[in-house]
């Protein structure tokens, strides 16, 4: 399933009510959430252009189902019409691309008006270092081992764990840390990231931390978002 049916997905059930035109604030924002979509599919593809922007997928996620809420609860549109909205507001933002003179500029002057209106409306989580995305990964690897048996998410997330184990091993062998040393680093972080996603989930909660910018440390380093923040 595509990033934009996940949006989709994520709005609530329709009012019932006869709905009312879309004001200029509730079209900014349906433009917002198509050109954030675009980007944070062109990310997940390595498109170029794309990487000067931080990574979108979860946030970009989470403001689209704010907005398609926000605007069903003050148009009584149904979650059948916002898609529709959506799915209007892609293509015109693919058709200014297309036919811009320089569709990197217009592109970047969308996003100078949606990114402080998603750093806004979602906050960015704190950045985990190496040490603490390493742990990550393992603990996610793990856990969908032992649902999936050596799959390949789990062979993903494995070699993913194992990419940064190194990076972390590299930093620290760099600050003078030995091997022993990093190995009770790395194990106490684990430790650390497991007893704290544990607690989170029995109360209900996800995770405080960007679990995104793991994947950005992971990754090679040509494929890393230019302005990651």
């Amino acid at each position: 399933m595509n990033l934009l049916a996940l949006l989709l997905l994520a709005l609530s059930q329709p009012a019932a009510s006869p709905p009312k035109p879309l004001d200029e604030i509730q079209r900014r924002d349906l433009s917002c959430v198509a050109v954030l979509a675009i980007i944070a599919s062109e990310q997940e593809s390595g498109v170029e252009r794309s990487l000067d922007y931080p990574l979108l997928s979860e946030r970009g996620a989470s403001y689209a189902a704010q907005v398609g809420q926000r605007i069903m609860d003050e148009t009584s549109r149904t979650r059948e019409q916002v898609r529709e909205d959506i799915l209007a507001a892609v293509a015109e933002q693919q058709a200014i691309a297309r036919d811009a003179a320089d569709p990197d500029e217009a592109v970047r002057k969308e996003m100078a008006t949606c990114l402080p209106l998603l750093d806004a409306a979602v906050p960015p989580k704190p950045k985990p270092d190496l040490t603490q995305c390493a742990g990550m990964l393992q603990l996610a690897y793990d856990e969908v081992y032992k649902r999936e048996g050596l799959s390949k998410t789990a062979q993903d997330l494995k070699t993913l764990a194992a990419v940064l184990d190194s990076r972390a091993r590299e930093e620290m062998r760099a600050e003078g840390l030995s091997g022993q040393e990093s190995d009770i680093i790395l194990t106490q972080s684990r430790e650390a990231m497991l007893a704290e996603a544990q607690r989170r989930e029995a109360q209900g909660q996800g995770s405080d931390l960007d679990f995104d910018h793991c994947f950005f440390l992971a990754a090679p380093k040509e494929k890393q978002p230019r302005n990651d923040h």
